[in-house]
């Protein structure tokens, strides 16, 4: 089994052709691709601009977006954005590392309707913020719910 590529040097070396490789040269701050996967990952300032550059190279498809708290870690949380092209048979995922003390990415909605469930999901269970997003209410929690529940520092059994 060949070596992972774990290095945004590395990727750009040996992916010279990559549509999302090119796409977001001047927006990716870090780059892995191991098992097959192109993971991209770009500042939470750029996450629109990046979004906008892969479907302008042809990426067609949003398929999700997801997150993951890594606490103690800092940065605590990191998004995981997965993209797909059709035509060019070709998958990227786009991470976005966000900090624990605010956490607020904007939203992609305006490029990809379709995160706007994600987006609300993430916001509910997570207590991460879309900037932008046109109606960030709780989707899946009753309204008064206090917390959001996949955070690691939440009780098991919920505050009481």
């Amino acid at each position: 089994m060949a070596e992972p590529l774990l290095t945004l040097e590395a990727v750009r070396e040996n992916m010279p052709e990559n549509a999302a490789v090119v796409a977001l040269a001047d927006l990716a701050t870090k780059a892995k691709f191991d098992r097959n996967e192109l993971t991209i990952t770009v500042a939470a300032e750029n996450i629109v601009p990046a979004c906008q550059a892969v479907q302008s190279a042809g990426y067609n498809f949003f398929e999700d977006v997801t997150a993951v708290d890594w606490l103690p870690n800092e940065p605590r949380f990191v998004l995981a954005y997965h993209i797909v092209s059709h035509k060019l048979k070709e998958r990227v995922r786009l991470a976005v590392e966000v900090s624990g003390d605010d956490p607020v990415v904007p939203s992609i909605t305006g490029v990809w309707p379709s995160a706007n469930f994600y987006e609300r999901e993430i916001f509910d269970l997570f207590g991460i913020r879309f900037a932008g997003h046109p109606r960030l209410t709780r989707i899946m929690m009753p309204i008064d719910w206090e917390g959001h529940p996949l955070r690691k520092d939440y009780p098991v059994e919920g505050y009481r």
